[in-house]
């Protein structure tokens, strides 16, 4: 660390006492730029209110077309998309998840239609779609077996591919399923989709608000995701982790969720200087956003806070369901 001078010739309050000076030496800064806005998308229905993460909402595509439109005028550069599957489409092969005619494909249809400037990311995992709840194909003893599913995977991103995403997104964390979904869409000429890899993505207690979004709480049941999502206490395998998604294609990776592991997010950039996006998860929203409806934290100071302690830490963007009102805090100062 450089030593500038000592006190009191060298005083670093002096750049802080008025506010242009401290806005020319602010060394981060977010931007609607950085923010990406991950929707729930309903299969059918009206738009429904999510309880569990008050001010979201499960949207039809017309409510999501006024979602893209939204995010296009504050200058929010993507949405992610995350379906909302009814039971009666799940099944233990999750079939569904590659039907072109599904609504993760449709919704894709309809923004890249009505807005093409707009970046689509899809989600690529079969939780939605699976009658337990897990994001793989389960044997007799309730194991999620790697290679079966990521025959799956492969063919529900080239099911989203083809309707139009821009972004690829495996969240699943199977093994080599980068490598095996970059040779498909290579083999079926759709070599231009991107793909965002979740390679850190840890078995964390922070997605409850999620799973009850897209209806997998309740298909989970008292089960986990342990034998595949991330032990919290490891640092040096989601290194490991990263290296492989990288080396098998990936043009993207993210660490999730955000603030417990903002750790790993520094490691991961630090070490190989790639695209790296971080997901400010469903629970992290919902704490927030529950101290702020109790009064005992003021809301925008506080979310604008950690979503900028997440750039600090290296992220290059962020998934957030306060992306909207992030983008609308920051231009309006």
């Amino acid at each position: 660390m450089t030593v500038y001078g000592r006190f009191p010739s060298f005083r670093a309050r002096r750049l802080r006492r008025k506010a242009f000076s401290r806005a020319l030496v602010r060394e981060h800064q977010l931007l609607p730029s950085d923010l990406i806005y991950p929707v729930f998308v309903l299969e059918e229905g009206k738009s429904q209110d999510i309880p569990s993460m008050p001010g979201q909402r499960r949207l039809d595509l017309d409510d999501l077309c006024r979602v893209g439109e939204r995010c296009l005028a504050l200058g929010v550069p993507a949405l992610a998309i995350f379906p909302v599957v009814p039971d009666r489409k799940k099944s233990e092969d999750a079939s569904e998840a590659w039907n072109p005619e599904g609504i993760a494909p449709r919704a894709v249809l309809r923004l890249k239609t009505e807005f093409p400037e707009l970046g689509v990311i899809t989600d690529v995992a079969l939780d939605p779609y699976t009658s337990s709840g897990q994001d793989g194909i389960i044997d007799r003893e309730g194991y999620v077996q790697n290679d079966e599913t990521v025959q799956v995977l492969k063919e529900q991103a080239l099911c989203h591919s083809r309707a139009g995403a821009d972004i690829v997104a495996p969240s699943d964390m199977m093994d080599g399923r980068i490598g095996a979904i970059r040779s498909h869409l290579d083999a079926n000429k759709q070599s231009q989709t991107s793909i965002l890899a979740y390679s850190a993505k840890y078995a964390s207690a922070f997605y409850g608000p999620f799973r009850d979004a897209v209806g997998s709480a309740a298909k989970l049941g008292k089960a986990d995701k342990y034998t595949y999502q991330m032990d919290p206490s490891n640092a040096e395998e989601a290194l490991t982790e990263v290296a492989l998604d990288l080396a098998e294609g990936a043009d993207m990776v993210m660490v999730k969720p955000g603030l417990p592991y903002l750790d790993i997010l520094r490691l991961v950039k630090q070490r190989f200087a790639r695209p790296t996006f971080v997901y400010h998860v469903s629970g992290e929203y919902a704490m927030l956003k529950a101290a702020a409806q109790n009064g005992w934290i003021d809301e925008k100071p506080c979310v604008l806070e950690a979503l900028l302690s997440c750039k600090r830490a290296g992220a290059d963007a962020i998934l957030s369901y306060y992306a909207l009102d992030a983008a609308e805090w920051s231009r309006i100062g």
